[in-house]
């Protein structure tokens, strides 16, 4: 390992649980698709999902990692006696020649990072998957999707009033401020998110292409259940894995409803609370776009006057025209039963 960093980091992803249990659980139930298979492992690491799908009966693995943590993985391959079924490259994918031209017919990768595209290295996946994959292959992951809803930070906004019998609300103020410049990093409570959560965008590892990759963005409306203080808007993720037909969908989840995992959610911070009564409508825009360094994005959020954007059917709002449309709906669905 190159330095204590980079060991604390792949200790904690071998402690996330939910990460390795789903990909395992993917890996297992598709032995199927695994067995006597070539399985191109992308950022392979530490090596632990190229043995899995060695242990699922894969003919031949290539496991790509770029990092001298393939010198350690070499030596986890042969430590699990899988020297004959597992080919560690020490290499870029992008800089990756195999010998005749030859394809894979699965490719696995845990590419993910905070709000699933931070460091960009759904890029390397994609370039493997058109120069690598055979038509018919498969991805492990083969989609993923992040969600966001609005939450309370009682850590970040709460006490600011008395800090041992003194008033710190101005310190408070600028803190929350110097957090609003970047997306945060932290573990939030199922009872503190408030709205409901929406789909920013959904992505199809299979076809998604580099392009499409560059910039998301899209408008939401959402809604108080009840009356709230809304202090943030909370991210995350989920990634799926092909399934038997007629089967449970084997999924990985960021959610702060599920089990925690290091990835945790990310939040981005609001400078000041905003009070809503139950009812009241937040509308809002997330733009997710890639920066300069080609490896990162920006998270920009902003919040719109709820009058100049279109409101979903049915909406929950208490604005008149909602309320009577959503009673107009209801009426045609009863008159249907």
């Amino acid at each position: 390992l190159a330095n204590n960093q980079s060991a604390f980091i792949h200790k904690l992803m071998l402690e996330d649980a939910p990460r390795i249990k789903a990909y395992k659980n993917a890996i297992m139930n598709r032995k199927d698709l695994i067995k006597d298979k070539c399985v191109m492992d992308v950022g392979a690491g530490t090596g632990i999902l190229s043995i899995l799908c060695a242990q699922a009966g894969a003919r031949k693995v290539i496991a790509v990692e770029a990092s001298n943590l393939a010198i350690l993985a070499e030596d986890i391959v042969k430590e699990n006696n899988f020297q004959n079924t597992i080919q560690v490259q020490h290499v870029k994918v992008e800089d990756l020649v195999l010998q005749d031209n030859e394809k894979v017919d699965i490719i696995v990768s845990e590419w993910m990072g905070f709000y699933l595209l931070h460091e960009g290295m759904l890029d390397s996946v994609i370039y493997a998957r058109d120069k690598f994959l055979k038509p018919e292959g498969y991805l492990f992951p083969e989609s993923a999707y992040i969600s966001a809803a609005f939450c309370r930070l009682p850590s970040l906004f709460d006490n600011w009033s008395d800090v041992h019998g003194v008033s710190m609300n101005n310190f408070g103020s600028q803190y929350r401020k110097k957090m609003y410049e970047e997306p945060q990093i932290m573990k939030v409570l199922p009872e503190q998110i408030l709205t409901k959560s929406e789909n920013v965008c959904w992505l199809n590892i299979k076809t998604i292409t580099l392009k499409e990759l560059q910039q998301f963005s899209a408008e939401f409306i959402s809604v108080a259940q009840d009356e709230v203080s809304i202090q943030g808007l909370c991210i995350w993720f989920n990634c799926q894995f092909p399934t038997k037909p007629q089967s449970d969908v084997v999924e990985l989840s960021t959610s702060p409803f599920d089990e925690d995992t290091h990835w945790k959610q990310t939040v981005i911070v609001l400078p000041e609370t905003k009070e809503m009564e139950a009812g009241e409508p937040i509308a809002w825009n997330l733009n997710i776009s890639k920066e300069e360094n080609q490896r990162k994005y920006s998270l920009e959020l902003s919040l719109i006057d709820s009058d100049e954007i279109e409101h979903p059917l049915p909406c929950e709002c208490w604005r008149t025209t909602c309320i009577l449309t959503k009673k107009h709906l209801e009426s045609i669905e009863l008159s249907q039963v």
